[in-house]
């Protein structure tokens, strides 16, 4: 006599044993598998060329977090389509834990600007938000500007003639021009490269005037007189570069753009292994080294959770792709 499944002696049916023993197999296996993960190199996918914001934190990042797993980190470029090209290649990955990429603002602004051929929400594991800066509104010492006032007023004199530079559509250099032209009126011409680091070469050598610049990648410049900060994107001012005022502040009230740093792996990735990438990343930026170094490339540090991540990336696909909407931009 049986009752669910069970004999009355109390021992499970043979179908149930094996039922049972799978269960037990799986997780065997996938404790197993944490445990020994990782056992080779891990590939970390950056989607612009080297030289910009998003290469300097990921080869900051690399090595501490290559210390504490206990394997290399190798950081790869794969420029292009505003980080869609390295993306769709880290969706394309094995959920394995051996490859991640660094999101950007470009992933949650490419839904609406291009036919993608992965989903970005559903086809990735968000591990965590690494950090958060604002970009800086800098121009080429030939166009005869100091400040955002006396920007608009040159803007409005010489519509349509002043280029300015971005590293792609849909990024947050892209989105703050684009911003900045909509509050004041001002028509400049929209200059796309294939990166920041491309841009910010553009700006340096005068092929475009201006450029919304992540502070890390200009501010040396800045110090060396070759570029000349106007004002930030944010809602605040920062140490990063001290005594710059912001856009809202100089006259264009409610202006804010900010831009950040996160980083997933492919969907289906284990859980165990994704914790494990969490806690290493969040460990290395609050490194003492590395926090203070963050820190002074203009951007804070963060390392939220990977369901506060999921929620975060979902809400700025959802901002983002009415913005464009409303404007009327264009991908590529």
């Amino acid at each position: 006599m049986k009752r669910d499944g069970w004999p009355v002696t109390g021992l499970p049916t043979p179908a149930v044993r094996s039922a049972l023993l799978g269960v037990v197999l799986a997780l065997a296996a996938s404790t197993s598998h944490a445990q020994a993960y990782p056992a080779k190199p891990i590939r970390f996918l950056i989607g612009f060329p080297p030289g910009g914001t998003n290469d300097i934190l990921a080869r900051a990042l690399a090595p501490k977090l290559g210390e504490y797993l206990g394997q290399t980190v190798v950081v790869e470029n794969r420029g292009g389509a505003s980080t869609a090209i390295a993306t769709e290649l880290a969706a394309r990955s094995a959920p394995d834990g051996y490859t991640i990429v660094l999101n950007a603002p470009g992933h949650a602004t490419n839904p609406a600007l291009r036919k993608l051929p992965f989903d970005s929400v559903k086809d990735f594991s968000f591990i965590t938000l690494l950090a958060e800066s604002q970009n800086l509104l800098t121009v080429h010492p030939s166009l005869p500007v100091t400040s955002v006032k006396s920007l608009i007023a040159v803007s409005k004199k010489r519509p349509g003639d002043i280029n300015y530079g971005t590293s792609g559509i849909g990024t947050t250099p892209h989105m703050s021009a684009e911003l900045f032209q909509y509050l004041t009126g001002v028509r400049w011409v929209h200059i796309p490269y294939k990166g920041s680091g491309l841009g910010l070469t553009a700006l340096l050598s005068g092929e475009v005037s201006l450029y919304f610049a992540n502070i890390p990648a200009v501010i040396r410049h800045i110090q060396a007189g070759k570029l000349r900060p106007i004002a930030l994107s944010g809602p605040r001012r920062t140490p990063a570069a001290p005594g710059i005022p912001t856009i809202a502040e100089s006259g264009i009230p409610g202006f804010s753009v900010t831009s950040w740093f996160g980083v997933a792996a492919p969907a289906r990735t284990p859980r165990p292994i994704v914790d494990r990438l969490h806690a290493e990343f969040v460990r290395a930026l609050h490194s003492p080294e590395l926090n203070e170094r963050i820190k002074g490339m203009g951007a804070d540090p963060v390392g939220n959770t990977p369901e506060q991540y999921t929620a975060f990336m979902q809400d700025e696909i959802v901002k983002w792709g009415k913005v464009i909407k409303a404007a009327g931009i264009k991908g590529e």
